[in-house]
């Protein structure tokens, strides 16, 4: 699959798919978009941690997120003929998400220990994650690589913390 030429047939914020995927315009930003959205995500997500809000309430809202980005992905790829362009960072907002779901401490830097494993995971791409992003090219890999990136810098988050490395 190639990407449409820009001129044929651009994404635009106007299209629903295209906000909702870009994270209203985020995935859009010129360089390392997935980081912003992450970021964005982290910050989101500090404010609900400050707010002692159990992770299991999520569930249900990340299940639906999931469902729709991965029908919204499918279609986005097919008509504009793209595999998996760097301005859908819904699946950023998954990863972290997932990630989020190990912290043990609202401490700042527990969430940018978060924040920097789960880019690591999410760029390096070894192992499951790199797996899945090579042979599965559709909503579904798109979304499944980052939440499994999540599920590893959640992991090695806990080993870290358990090794009582942070504060």
């Amino acid at each position: 699959m190639t990407e449409v030429s820009k001129k044929e047939n651009p994404p635009t914020l106007k299209k629903p798919e295209i906000f909702f995927l870009s994270l209203g315009g985020i995935g859009f930003i010129p360089k390392a978009p997935g980081t912003y959205a992450s970021v964005a995500t982290l910050a989101l997500l500090s404010i609900f941690g400050q707010a002692n809000i159990p992770f299991f309430l999520f569930v249900p809202f990340l299940v639906i997120i999931t469902g729709i980005s991965i029908f919204l992905i499918n279609y986005v790829q097919k008509i504009y003929r793209i595999e998996d362009p760097s301005w859908i960072v819904i699946d950023e907002f998954l990863g972290i998400f997932v990630a989020w779901a190990f912290i043990a401490n609202h401490h700042p830097l527990h969430y940018i220990t978060i924040l920097v494993l789960f880019r690591f995971f999410d760029i390096w791409k070894k192992g499951p994650v790199g797996y899945i992003d090579k042979n599965y090219k559709n909503g579904m890999g798109v979304m499944l690589d980052d939440a499994v990136a999540g599920l590893l810098a959640g992991l090695l988050y806990r080993g870290i913390t358990f090794l009582n490395i942070l504060p």
